[in-house]
């Protein structure tokens, strides 16, 4: 099996409008993806992180390129990759036990892997919540749901939308906490898209620095700090100033030109 899951070949993705304006989201986007790692992509709004992630998702299409899952060219979505937004998307009318076993439910494998639901509620720390609705627990609870929900139909990739992006930063650090166990739990490749440059260095094994609109790729850095990162250490400070630094000559505007 090849180290590479996912190959990202030359995308392009531009939106349009009735009006006839267009907008360029991402251009000539290249990047290969290791099996198993995390990898995060950071960059002003706009920058097309998303509009990259929907396209891994199979959500949406590129207008020229390719995007490879294991060799095969990604048209639509699968359980092959999950898929967590900020805010869940929990279903409101299914218990956490429910929304955990939807996705088994739906393909008809919760009867042979339902031990596996038990399983997850332990490992989010959801024991004893099995049978609240998601009105009746935290944020926090909520995306650990969320997490649970896609990793149980063992994805080979689980795509992470900003989902600690509304939690305060407590719960934020523990969902962190939690995504790392849940990584070494299940093997799968983690693709993140986030503003916060202390949560990229604290998760990801690389991370790609993304320009405003049009949305290229202007750097990747391999993170080489040991588990368990503590966010306060030189190597984290020091790295955290040279992220900033690139973001800030990434999303800078080109000076006007003058002729005398």
């Amino acid at each position: 099996m090849s180290d590479i899951v996912l190959e990202i070949a030359g995308v392009n993705r531009i939106y349009s409008d009735d009006k006839e304006n267009v907008v360029e989201a991402l251009h000539d986007i290249s990047l290969s993806v290791r099996r198993g790692e995390f990898l995060t992509f950071i960059g002003s709004s706009g920058c097309g992180k998303t509009t990259l992630l929907r396209l891994i998702a199979g959500l949406d299409e590129p207008q020229s390129g390719k995007l490879l899952l294991d060799g095969k060219e990604i048209c639509g979505t699968d359980t092959n990759r999950g898929y967590v937004v900020q805010q869940g998307g929990l279903f409101p009318w299914l218990s956490v036990r429910d929304n955990i076993a939807y996705g088994l439910k739906v393909r008809g494998l919760y009867q042979k892997n339902k031990a596996d639901v038990v399983k997850y509620i332990g490992l989010i720390g959801l024991d004893g919540f099995e049978k609240s609705y998601p009105h009746q627990i935290s944020g926090g609870m909520a995306q650990r749901v969320a997490i649970a929900r896609a990793l149980i139909n063992n994805p080979e990739i689980l795509l992470l939308d900003e989902p600690m992006g509304a939690l305060d930063s407590f719960t934020r650090a523990d969902i962190q906490d939690k995504l790392l166990e849940l990584k070494g739990e299940s093997g799968a490749t983690m693709i993140l898209v986030t503003h916060d440059v202390d949560e990229a260095i604290y998760l990801s094994d690389r991370i790609v620095i993304m320009t405003p609109r049009p949305g290229r790729i202007n750097d990747v850095l391999n993170v080489a700090i040991p588990h368990p990162r503590h966010r306060g250490g030189v190597e984290f400070m020091a790295m955290r100033r040279d992220i900033l630094e690139k973001l800030n000559l990434a999303s800078a505007q080109p000076q006007p030109e003058y002729t005398i």
